[in-house]
């Protein structure tokens, strides 16, 4: 007997709980392996921190209020 058909054999003596586990562990085994994370480069999250940065201060409520009636006037009003 092959060693495939005898875990076969084995999974399938298993406990309904205990084959949802093991097709569990499979999957994530599985998962892992077919897509790997790609590795980041060392200096990732310095790069990924100066994407944040502006030289700005954030506009206020009110700034922010007529940037979106801007845009919605830009949407429905103008077409």
């Amino acid at each position: 007997m092959s060693e495939l058909q005898d875990l076969r054999k084995k999974a399938l003596n298993l406990s309904v709980s205990d084959r949802l586990l093991l097709l569990k562990a499979i999957t994530n085994s599985l998962y892992r392996e077919l897509r790997p994370r790609p590795e980041l480069p060392p200096d990732f999250l310095d790069k990924f921190r100066g994407i944040a940065k502006i030289d700005n201060p954030p506009p206020n409520d009110a700034e922010v209020e007529a940037m979106v009636e801007e845009h919605l006037v830009e949407k429905y009003l103008k077409s």
